[in-house]
């Protein structure tokens, strides 16, 4: 009885500092994203519009496509890289055209394979690849990690950000390098 006394007791103290720790989460978890953001070349307003990009185009393309397609959406500073598979060339460009509408889009890259939709193996792969080439970048610290955005698709491997020529140069040769990468696309946008 007096091990319970005393839990609840213990309990009762530490509680206020629980409920403490939440607000400390929240506001550790906005400046870890701030902390992101801040290092990145892209503006916060920016960086929130290609999330804003992403989200509404994914969104049209469920609505229109279902289950028929298996799309990815990517945006860096407005510039929008679509991966993935799609069963007809028609619907490859039709979804193209469906997201030239999305408002604040600069530019398209169709990288949609006109193919059936990779398997879960397929898709388990490009994540660890993903995870792969990432490593390798923080291994090799050639540049700063979040200047280049890396998409894997059926072990294909795309680049994007804005970088230097050299730093495009870096990221593209470490991730050839990488065991299980196909090929690398390179979809940059150089600021020298």
């Amino acid at each position: 009885m007096k091990h319970l006394n005393f839990s609840w007791l213990s309990f009762l103290v530490i509680l206020p500092s629980l409920i403490g720790c939440v607000p400390m989460f929240a506001i550790g978890t906005a400046a870890g994203t701030g902390a992101y953001i801040s290092e990145d070349r892209r503006t916060s307003g920016m960086f929130i519009e290609d999330e804003g990009i992403e989200l509404k185009s994914s969104k049209r393309i469920t609505q229109q496509f279902g289950s028929n397609v298996h799309i990815n959406v990517t945006s860096y500073n407005r510039l929008v890289l679509l991966t993935g598979e799609a069963p007809t060339a028609e619907i490859k460009a039709d979804i193209e055209k469906l997201i030239m509408g999305v408002d604040n889009v600069r530019k398209i890259y169709n990288e949609i394979a006109v193919a059936n939709a990779t398997s879960l193996a397929s898709r388990s792969n490009d994540t660890l690849l993903t995870s792969k080439v990432k490593t390798r970048f923080l291994t090799e610290r050639k540049f700063q990690i979040n200047h280049v955005k890396i998409v894997s698709e059926n072990a294909v491997v795309y680049l994007m950000g804005m970088v230097t020529r050299q730093e495009g140069d870096n990221a593209a040769q470490i991730a050839s390098g990488t065991s299980g990468v196909r090929k690398v696309v390179k979809v940059f946008e150089y600021i020298n």
